[in-house]
């Protein structure tokens, strides 16, 4: 049987839970950085591959069925617009170490869903990626409707 992850907010903490059981717990004011890497164009909660939250000496990472970037993101998004810390990057121009990918279908792996990293073993893969932000998803969707707009990209034709 297949252990289940969650996290939810407990005051200023992320709890993380294996099966119910807190297994961690990261006080959110601690967090630098958050990095979504997400499929394609990134565009809905299905397409988020992981989150990545950097702290000052670790990174988390976090698979996308944790609900990191759902539950955690969604429910304090006013947290998280006033810190500026989060970031987004397409899988096809950044990955990870493969101990922390999930395999595709056809080659499944063992990958967890949480693990901490010492931030020094992903900083220099983290530094190469070409990253969008500081963005929430609300920014981030406001953003495609107006790039979506005629004439969007050209102030020059507008009245």
């Amino acid at each position: 049987m297949r252990a289940t992850w969650l996290t939810a907010w407990h005051g200023q903490d992320i709890v993380v839970y294996r099966d119910d059981v807190e297994v961690d717990r990261v006080h959110a004011p601690s967090i630098e950085r958050v990095v979504f890497l997400h499929r394609g164009r990134g565009d809905t909660p299905g397409d988020l591959e992981h989150a990545i939250v950097e702290l000052e000496h670790e990174c988390l990472v976090f698979a996308a069925d944790t609900g990191f970037a759902g539950r955690v993101n969604f429910e304090r998004h006013a947290f998280w617009a006033e810190r500026a810390c989060v970031y987004w990057v397409s899988e096809d121009r950044a990955s990870l170490p493969v101990r922390l990918r999930r395999g595709r279908w056809y080659l499944p792996t063992a990958a967890p869903m949480f693990q901490r990293v010492p931030r020094i073993e992903l900083a220099p893969l983290i530094d190469g990626w070409s990253l969008q932000g500081p963005q929430t998803w609300e920014q981030r969707k406001w953003r495609r409707i107006e790039d979506s707009r005629p004439f969007a990209a050209d102030s020059r034709l507008r009245a």
